[in-house]
This record gives structure tokens, C-alpha cells and sequence, in this order.
């Protein structure tokens, strides 16, 4: 595997690359950690690229502003200008664009969900975990948002999405169940895996991630991802 990271126009914004050499295009999807836009969580970044590498995919970590820098605004930017790299560099990256897609974690899912609606967007599809949907913790985050669930349309991607009930950052009532509640009004497929178990800011709730995440581990709720893996299959993308 090759890695590099790009710079990317915005200002302190840059893409993680983990290029799998391999024989033809393979599915490929941009990750965008959690942290409250003060920090790129290090359990969502590298060891969720490496673990979709180990399924065959080519894997992307953006690293969008944050801490001083943070701005929502500028964050959607750095995912567009990511997006734009891996499409020009498809052939380059052995990435199949038409299944390209997106994933994002608590406020990386809200940015995620926001990329994934805009008219020009290239995502095929889009992944949100425990994912902030309204701005109803912005002052906690010390940002300005937007209820994401607006943005959606009949030309929303696929949606896959799982968050925990005992999550008390973002409760399903605040944020998935408006999200899914605009899915439905517009008929964009989706599926929703709300486990018991768990909690926010869990990324694979598996040992791997566990260890930088005081070791939180979750058998039940860890689950999401070969349901995750399913669901893409079932897509028939490409």
C-alpha cells in the first residue's frame, strides 16, 4: 500500500491517500472523522481506512479545519476539493468512481450528509454514524451548522446510517429520525441499524479502534460494519 497526503486548496485542509495496488478499479470511500470540528479523531481516520482496505477498497481520510480554523463552511469545502482529486485522479488511485462514496462520523457524518446533497456532489452513496444532524450542539462545538435533513432530495444518495439509543450527544429523536424522517419524504433508499448497545464516538467498537478510544469496545454495536458491507453489495453499483 502506498500512502501520501495532498494539500488541498483550502487552507488547512489536506486528504489522506491509502492506495492499494491492485488489478482493476475498486470501490472506494472518503472518510470524515469525528471531534467536534477541534480535533480529527484518530479511532475514525486511519484504522477505518485500513480496515475497508482489508475488504478491497481503496480508502481516503480528509482532514477538514479544525480548532481555531474550525468553520463548517470551509469544511464542505475541503470534502468537494477532495472529492474533485480522487475523480480526476481515478485512474491514477485504481478508484471506480461510480462506487465512490462517502462516510462520516458524529460531526464528520453532519458534514458527510451535507456533501452527499449538494447538486454537484459525487457521492454514490453515503454512510453517517451517530452522526450530528441538527444544530442543536453548536455552541457546544463552538460552530455555526445547519439542519442537514433540509438539504435532502429526491436525488439524495443511498443512505446508510447506525447510532446507538443510550447516545447522549446526539439522540436519535434530535438527529437520525429527522434525517430518516426526510429520506422517506423523498423516497432516497436508506437503511437504519439504532442498536441498544454502545454510544456515540464508538467508531468500529472493536479492539482495534478500542485502543486509542479508552477502550470502548462493543461486540453488539460493532456490528454496523459488516452490515454496512451488505447493504453496499446489495447497491449493485458499477
Amino acid at each position: 500500500m502506498d500512502f501520501q497526503n495532498i494539500q488541498l486548496t483550502q487552507p488547512y485542509s489536506s486528504l489522506d491517500i491509502y492506495h492499494s495496488k491492485t488489478d482493476h478499479a475498486l470501490p472506494a470511500i472518503v472518510i470524515l472523522p469525528g471531534g467536534s470540528y477541534n480535533q480529527i479523531m484518530e479511532r475514525d481516520s486511519e484504522r477505518v481506512a485500513l480496515t475497508f482496505a482489508t475488504h478491497a477498497w481503496q480508502t481516503f481520510v480528509v482532514r477538514y479545519p479544525v480548532l481555531e480554523h474550525k468553520n463548517y463552511e470551509q469544511a464542505k469545502i475541503a470534502v468537494a476539493q477532495a472529492f474533485d482529486y480522487i475523480t480526476t485522479h481515478a485512474e491514477e488511485l485504481d478508484v471506480d468512481t461510480q462506487q465512490l462514496g462517502i462516510i462520516g462520523f458524529s460531526a464528520g457524518g453532519q458534514v458527510a450528509a451535507a456533501y452527499s446533497n449538494m447538486p454537484a456532489s459525487k457521492a454514490k452513496f453515503a454512510a453517517l454514524g451517530y452522526p450530528v444532524i441538527q444544530p442543536t450542539i453548536d455552541e457546544r462545538m463552538g460552530v455555526t451548522t445547519e439542519n442537514v435533513a433540509n438539504l435532502v432530495t429526491t436525488q439524495t444518495p443511498p443512505t446508510f446510517m447506525w447510532g446507538s439509543i443510550k447516545d447522549k450527544v446526539t439522540p436519535f429523536v434530535d438527529h437520525l429520525h429527522v434525517y430518516v424522517d426526510a429520506l422517506v419524504k423523498h423516497d432516497v433508499p436508506f437503511e437504519l441499524h439504532e442498536f441498544s448497545t454502545g454510544g456515540h464516538g464508538i467508531a468500529l467498537a472493536n479492539e482495534y479502534t478500542g485502543i486509542v478510544n479508552n477502550d470502548r469496545v462493543d461486540k453488539h454495536m460493532g456490528k454496523w460494519f459488516p452490515l454496512f458491507l451488505e447493504w453496499f453489495t446489495e447497491l449493485h453499483l458499477g
